[in-house]
């Protein structure tokens, strides 16, 4: 959830700072869309990285979780197996 409210942070400061810089521009029009227009494709690539950081570290995550689930399993199928012995010895 941490980085879901950075990305929101980063993509309102950047609309804002849009804003004012079209606002408070002290170039020309063409100077300054060129500027925007910068300043986006740097913003998007900064998204894309973060993003892809992001799904980097949910993948493992699920990676590292699906691996202590097979460890618990095997670790439960053989618990259940010794159990088994045991009440088999006991009943005979």
């Amino acid at each position: 959830m941490k980085n879901g409210k950075v990305v929101v942070g980063l993509l309102a400061g950047v609309a804002a700072g849009a804003a004012l810089g079209v606002l408070f521009a002290p170039h020309s029009g063409k100077r300054t869309r060129r500027q925007i227009s910068q300043s986006s494709e740097d913003f998007t690539d900064e998204v894309k990285d973060k993003f892809s950081d992001l799904l980097s570290s949910i993948n493992h995550k699920y990676e590292k979780i699906m691996k202590e689930a097979g460890v618990k399993i095997s670790n439960g199928k053989s618990n259940y197996e010794g159990v088994k012995k045991e009440i088999k010895h006991f009943t005979t």
